[in-house]
């Protein structure tokens, strides 16, 4: 499985992007998808997943209510859609998959084994 992450830039404080990934796999069916990020310096943080389904949504507390993930299985892609940003959300943020038939989502990095090359964003105030 290789993922494809893009829609990083730049952006002023309050803006908004959209983050897409999107799976090389056969099919896209029974996989959980996430995305973490790291600032310099700093550890990588989950930030959002998604079950293999979409039925369940799961966020960073410091996301929540302004970042909005979205997973569309016939086109094997996965969207973080960014909003209100600011400048502590600037950092790489990187997609990863599992295949995990649960309605739950790992948030922790050891729980995904394919990962995608990150994207990077940069806010300014």
């Amino acid at each position: 499985v290789q993922l494809q992450a893009s829609g990083g830039g730049l952006v002023q404080a309050g803006g908004s992007l959209t983050l897409s990934c999107t799976a090389s796999a056969r099919t896209f069916s029974g996989w959980a998808m996430a995305w973490f990020r790291q600032a310099p310096g700093k550890e990588r943080e989950f930030v959002a997943g998604i079950s293999w389904s979409g039925a369940s949504t799961y966020y960073a507390d410091s996301v929540k209510d302004r970042f909005t993930i979205s997973r569309d299985i016939a086109k094997h892609t996965t969207q973080l859609q960014m909003n209100n940003l600011t400048p502590e959300d600037a950092a790489d943020y990187y997609c990863a998959a599992e295949k995990f038939l649960s309605q739950r989502v790992p948030r922790y990095q050891t729980g995904y084994t394919y990962w995608g090359q990150g994207t990077q964003v940069t806010v300014f105030s």
